[in-house]
């Protein structure tokens, strides 16, 4: 069995807001066979929940091997979130890398490098100050109305509630379908919820065959049956949720909907495979820029473990 050690201290305590508290002959469990004046006096502050605590001054310490008394800071804490799960649902930036074909990729270089900074600071520090440039539509991005209707609101005008925190529903989409309709959609209970389309194109990202115009899409009236249904957001996996095909004549149907109705759109998700049908929370929020009607985000899901 591992020795058991407490530590017998004084203590002067000053606040912040004035006034101040002695002790002696203080007694704490330590995790360990030694503990620094420091240390000391963060436990004693989190053991008694000592608010406003400007200084602890610390004396008389004596380490005592004896078997532990109990205390609040002894036991480790439990995160507050342990019991749940994160899932990654964003491709990640790199320089170069293409998302729709024909667009720039994203330049990704040091304004500020390591090297050049050590010329600024003091011996042994430094820093690195990065600069990227990019297109708005650039990896796993969101898209405001703006996007699509001048007078929609920009990345700054969506408000939260419309992509943070959202009960999310998974369609998964069988293989070999194109277009996804209203009857895809009709079995689901889309109301108030994050609508993501799976249809496994992300499984293309980063080849040729990604921009491939035969990926799948939403049509229509699958677009004006998520409006009518009050879905509050619509994401898929593919290079874009309308027909880009030669035979849509440029005709964007999905886009137009759901950013009349402020629906943002999340396009280039992945890892929809990882998710449950339900039962989760989903969040793709941008940076507030004004001005700007579509940008990356860091999409994810919270699962219940």
């Amino acid at each position: 069995m591992a020795e058991q050690w407490r530590v017998r201290f004084d203590a002067e305590v000053d606040f912040v807001d004035g006034g101040g508290l002695r002790v002696h002959g203080f007694r704490l469990d330590i995790p360990g066979t030694k503990i620094s004046d420091g240390d000391l006096a963060a436990l004693f502050v989190r053991h008694l929940g000592l608010l406003m605590v400007g200084e602890v001054r610390i004396t008389a310490k004596e380490l005592i091997r004896e078997p532990h008394k109990g205390g609040r800071c002894v036991a480790p804490r439990t995160a507050p979130d342990a019991g749940r799960r994160l899932v990654e649902l964003s491709h990640v930036l790199r320089d170069g890398m293409v998302t729709y074909p024909g667009l720039p990729g994203p330049r990704i270089t040091d304004w500020l490098s390591r090297e050049a900074s050590r010329q600024r600071y003091a011996p042994g520090t430094e820093f690195q100050i990065g600069e990227i440039t990019m297109i708005g539509n650039t990896g796993t991005y969101v898209d405001a109305p703006a996007h699509r209707w001048a007078d929609g609101a920009d990345l700054a005008g969506v408000p939260l509630e419309r992509l943070a925190n959202l009960p999310g529903l998974v369609v998964r989409v069988p293989a070999g379908v194109r277009a996804i309709d209203r009857l895809l959609l009709a079995a689901y209970d889309v109301t108030g919820r994050a609508v993501l389309l799976h249809t496994g194109w992300d499984a293309h990202f980063g080849t040729p065959r990604y921009g491939d115009p035969e990926h799948p899409f939403l049509t229509a009236d699958g677009a004006q049956w998520l409006v009518s249904e009050g879905a509050a957001l619509v994401g898929i996996d593919s290079v874009n949720i309308d027909d880009t095909s030669p035979a849509s004549g440029g005709a964007r149907p999905a886009h137009s909907t759901l950013l009349a109705a402020g629906i943002p759109i999340v396009e280039h998700l992945r890892g929809l495979d990882a998710l449950p049908p339900e039962g989760f929370r989903f969040t793709a929020a941008p940076p507030p820029i004004e001005g700007m009607s579509g940008f990356p985000v860091r999409a994810f899901a919270v699962l219940d473990a």
